[in-house]
């Protein structure tokens, strides 16, 4: 949890329980698991989405431009105020992901995120990523708005890392990681989300083990699907006109439609 520069390829897939615990007890046997998942099983990421009043940086996301950004803050399990997270800047160009970011105590991340406010001690910062994540923030009028935590479990080794999310809740209210881990269910309570990280090729092995399994990547973001139920009025996580059996079928085929018709 203590890395703050990646640079890598991300695939999203998602996945039924019967899959899910078909692929990763394959995963287990030639990848470790995430040494906090051995000693205390599934963590949770608790993160706070931060965009302009009129969602500039997600409408811009899902519009699938060349280059996108955002800017999130995140905790392992819900802080204090003077408890330590991380701001984040990750950027995605030409299908690659970049991510940065910086160790800081929540209540100044907090306040460099929405007015600009430089930590008073930064010992504790990534100098570097401070500066950047300071300039992105003088660009854009910031504000929090989507709550976004799962349950996670994660392996990895050398270049490779697979993580699978489950439990994903979301909130537009109370938006700060202090006020405690709640909110909608984002997704049914039988998917999964499983992403590949790689900063090069997938391994052999895992391609034919997501092709024996009938799993293909698709595009998806927390953050987006939340926002496209928020715009939507929708609480429902899937459409009612796709099947349960076929995760791949879900999320982006009707967003068109759907934020067409409320002007998004």
């Amino acid at each position: 949890m203590g890395r703050e520069v990646f640079s890598r390829y991300e695939k999203k897939y998602l996945l039924t329980e019967a899959q899910y615990q078909s692929i990763s007890s394959v995963i287990a046997d030639h990848i470790d698991l995430d040494a906090f998942n051995r000693e205390h099983g599934l963590y949770t990421i608790c993160n706070i989405y931060y965009d302009t009043p009129d969602d500039q940086l997600i409408r811009k996301s899902l519009s699938k431009p060349v280059y996108k950004e955002k800017l999130r803050l995140r905790s392992y399990g819900v802080p204090a105020s003077c408890d330590r997270g991380y701001l984040e800047i990750k950027k995605k160009f030409k299908g690659k992901v970049y991510k940065r970011r910086t160790p800081i105590i929540i209540e100044e991340a907090d306040s460099l995120a929405r007015e600009g406010i430089l930590p008073s001690n930064k010992e504790l910062c990534n100098l570097q990523v401070l500066d950047e994540i300071a300039f992105f923030v003088s660009r854009y009028d910031l504000k929090a708005k989507a709550y976004i935590a799962y349950d996670r479990l994660a392996f990895g080794q050398d270049d490779l890392r697979v993580t699978f999310d489950t439990n994903i809740r979301t909130r537009r209210k109370e938006l700060s990681l202090p006020l405690g881990d709640h909110g909608e269910r984002l997704l049914d309570d039988d998917l999964w989300l499983m992403e590949v990280k790689v900063s090069q090729s997938m391994p052999l092995w895992l391609s034919e083990l997501l092709s024996a399994e009938h799993v293909f990547s698709q595009s998806f973001s927390k953050y987006g699907r939340e926002y496209i139920n928020s715009v939507s009025g929708s609480k429902k996580t899937v459409t009612e006109d796709l099947p349960l059996s076929d995760p791949r079928e879900y999320i982006y085929r009707t967003i068109p439609l759907q934020m067409q018709r409320k002007g998004a």
